[in-house]
């Protein structure tokens, strides 16, 4: 029996409208994924679905006693208080009293009211009365099983934090359905496995929207697809619906050739003059009047984007060098000891957790952010142009053309002059969309609009932090399309594993207290390369011990012996020597000429290469627990 039913559902804000006669049922255990390009009404969509808006006309039923819970696609601005009481509130009303009975506890652990104590009796009383003892176990259960701290304030998470608190905060309610808008947002690579592993052991119903492709690859068991105003479903997974689809769009192509060849020779016909009219054929003359509402009836499909990069002269054979880099921010080290060669042609992905300092390494390389130590060189003829993460470079207030084009309507791409009403067509924006004003874009709208500026501006180097947010998945295609295509140099931040695996010929990876290593290949070369001994695919963290900070196994009453002791003190160097042979061997695997020596040599190099990242690993962990136990005592 169907979760949720959805029959002969409209809606729209104007016209054409976003959901035209739509039909669809959910049933048990699904894991659908929602696709469609920006702006179709994907989330508008799942509003409906979750209740928060009404259908013009149509009807959605769900079962008796179905509960839904969701997360919306951006983080919303109004929510704080600690993560006990965001998660809590999930509940409902009857969960007030508890996220406030657990905020006054933590006041009082810290200071002493009288009148706290008196409001903590009363809220007490009406737990005890109302199963609120049960709730607050469920509460600390799933903060638990989300690896979560009750303790820390919302508002000072970082955004990936805030999406699990989020997350939890839906999943308390143990929901029937949970429906996720771009669930993968502002995570970084361990966060999104995490994610993936959680929702594939969960059993329930799922439904969600995502730009991510190894995501939707993972997870979706059944596609439904947006697309002008009509929802189509195919019960596969996301490579076979590709395959499909593709099939399907050239099949309407041919059936709308052979019904507008039909109809361009009935359109002739009753043009023949007054002879034809005579003798016409009256029903001959109402189909081709069916045939002519019908094509005005038909919704084009939207167009591809179209993007061309402008290239500036080539630089030289050199582009950047970093030698003994290191950085710190606030006595924090955030880069320790960072050297790289990148020569023209290279793309370069740069991957790492959350705050651990991706946008500071693109600033330092590209001269915008001096390091603490070290040197950075870069070569002649650069002419770099920079994608912002965090969209500054956008006026909210102007409108879309305004943004491009600084009070000109002509603009010159490759030597060519354009109006700029006209280029902005090539990113999907219509004239009428081209004078609205940004602040009501779409989040990928905001995207395609930064790369039209983006690509305004002649280049050899680009530089893109987080360029897939929000994109659909035809659009990432083609923007690989472009990066491949280009001849300057890429550094790149995403945490799109595909997009990674597709574009880049190398990564820079953050892999713990400083450390920036560089991998040949992608984000799926990486995984084969590095030698970590627990599995990427991170599964669900449950009761972790907590050991304040130490080494597990160590106990205040360990020594150091004297071998340790010595072993202790030759570490450094030897670490040291291990980096130095590593960064030859990665200086001579960056040389172009590497790969075209006979395949034995380059297998045995790559070896070496996998073998002195196990042994600096060691020597890290060794380094690190001799020195924990040294400092104990």
């Amino acid at each position: 029996m169907a979760l949720i039913s959805i029959k002969n559902v409209r809606l729209g804000f104007g016209t054409p409208l976003l959901l035209d006669g739509i039909n669809l049922q959910i049933g048990p255990g699904e894991k659908i994924g929602l696709i469609g390009r920006n702006g179709s009404g994907k989330s508008t969509f799942v509003k409906l679905i979750q209740g928060d808006l009404l259908p013009d006309q149509g009807n959605i039923w769900h079962r008796k006693g179905l509960k839904t819970a969701g997360i919306p696609q951006d983080v919303p601005d109004t929510i704080s208080g600690t993560v006990f009481t965001v998660v809590a509130l999930g509940l409902g009303e009857k969960s007030r009293a508890l996220a406030e009975y657990q905020e006054i506890s933590q006041t009082l652990s810290n200071h002493v009211s009288p009148d706290l104590l008196e409001r903590q009796a009363q809220l007490q009383q009406i737990l005890d009365t109302s199963d609120g003892w049960r709730l607050h176990q469920d509460v600390e259960d799933i903060i638990s099983r989300m690896d979560l701290s009750g303790t820390e304030k919302f508002e000072n998470l970082s955004a990936g934090l805030k999406r699990r608190v989020l997350l939890a905060r839906a999943l308390v309610t143990d929901p029937d359905v949970l429906l996720l808008d771009e669930p993968t947002n502002h995570l970084d690579l361990d966060a999104i496995a995490w994610l993936e592993n959680f929702l594939l052991n969960r059993d329930k119903t799922l439904l969600f929207i995502t730009h991510d492709r190894m995501f939707l690859s993972k997870l979706a068991t059944r596609i439904i697809e947006l697309d002008r105003g009509q929802l189509s479903s195919w019960s596969c997974d996301y490579r076979t619906y590709i395959k499909r689809r593709q099939e399907s769009l050239e099949a309407e192509d041919k059936q709308n050739a052979r019904f507008d060849k039909k109809r361009s020779k009935e359109e002739t016909w009753i043009r023949q003059g007054i002879k034809a009219r005579r003798t016409r054929n009256e029903g001959r003359v109402r189909a081709l009047k069916k045939m002519r509402a019908e094509v005005k009836k038909r919704r084009q499909r939207l167009g591809t984007v179209r993007m061309r990069a402008q290239e500036a002269q080539r630089t030289g054979r050199l582009v950047m060098e970093a030698r003994k880099v290191e950085f710190f921010f606030e006595n924090r080290m955030i880069i320790r000891d960072f050297a790289t060669t990148v020569m023209r042609g290279d793309k370069v992905g740069i991957i790492g957790p959350n705050g651990a300092g991706k946008t500071t390494l693109l600033r330092i390389l590209t001269g915008e952010l001096a390091p603490s130590n070290g040197v950075i060189r870069h070569g002649v003829k650069l002419e770099t142009a920079y994608f912002d993460q965090l969209r500054a470079k956008l006026d909210e207030n102007k409108t879309v053309q305004e943004n491009i084009s600084n009070g000109n309507d002509i603009l010159m791409i490759n030597g060519a002059k354009r109006h700029v009403i006209s280029y902005l067509k090539d990113f999907l924006f219509s004239p009428e969309r081209s004078r609205t004003p940004v602040h009501i874009l779409s989040g990928g709208e905001k995207n395609r609009l930064l790369l039209a500026r983006l690509f305004l501006k002649p280049s050899n180097v680009l530089v893109l932090d987080e360029p897939t947010n929000d994109l659909d998945a035809e659009t990432l295609e083609i923007l690989e399309e472009l990066l491949l295509e280009y001849k300057g140099t890429v550094l790149l931040v995403s945490h799109d594993r595909m997009f990674l695996n597709n574009v880049v010929t190398s990564t820079l990876v953050f892999e713990g207290n400083g450390r920036v290593n560089e991998y040949v290949g992608g984000y799926d070369d990486w995984i084969s390369q590095r030698s970590r001994d627990v599995d990427p695919e991170i599964k669900i963290k449950k009761d972790r011990p907590r050991n304040n900070g130490k080494p597990s196994g160590l106990s205040q009453s360990k020594k150091l012996g004297y071998m340790e002791k010595r072993e202790l003190e030759a570490l450094p160097r030897r670490i040291e020597e291990l980096e130095s042979e590593q960064k030859d061997l990665y200086e001579k695997m960056a040389d172009p000429e590497f790969y075209k020596q006979k395949g034995a040599g380059v297998i045995q190099i790559r070896e070496k290469a996998s073998q002195l990242e196990k042994a600096l690993e060691s020597a890290y962990e060794r380094w690190e627990t001799l020195e924990a136990i040294d400092t104990l005592n």
